[in-house]
């Protein structure tokens, strides 16, 4: 009996692994069992990481309003400005309030006092 030569598909599933792992470095390029396990840590990392990444962006956009208002003493806090916006039902999100207190601060100073006035 003739020898069968196999291995069309896995190989085309393994060339498909190691494009993926291209760039990395050393055994975990080369070496099919570490590509596999590498490429599973890397889809792990990339999912964790952009939810973290929305939670970081978050945070900095909170530290650059906070510390516009603050400079100014418009408000005490960023806490109070983020109420009274609720408040005078100002739908402004957190991404575009820190635009436009690092674009245009005189603008955040507006909004501000436009937010006080009608409060006290």
């Amino acid at each position: 009996m003739t020898r069968i030569r196999r291995g069309y598909r896995a190989r085309r599933r393994r060339t498909k692994m190691r494009l993926f792992a291209s760039s990395f470095r050393g055994a975990h390029s080369r070496l099919t069992r570490t590509i596999t396990q590498q490429k599973i840590r890397a889809l792990i990392s990339a999912h964790r990481d952009r939810d973290k990444k929305k939670r970081d962006f978050r945070r900095l956009w909170i530290t650059r309003i906070n510390a516009v208002i603050r400079e100014r003493g418009v408000c005490l806090s960023y806490s109070r400005l983020i109420n009274d916006l609720y408040k005078s039902q100002l739908l402004l999100n957190r991404k575009i309030l820190a635009q436009i207190a690092i674009l245009n601060r005189n603008c955040l100073y507006m909004i501000s006092n436009e937010i006080l006035d009608p409060l006290e």
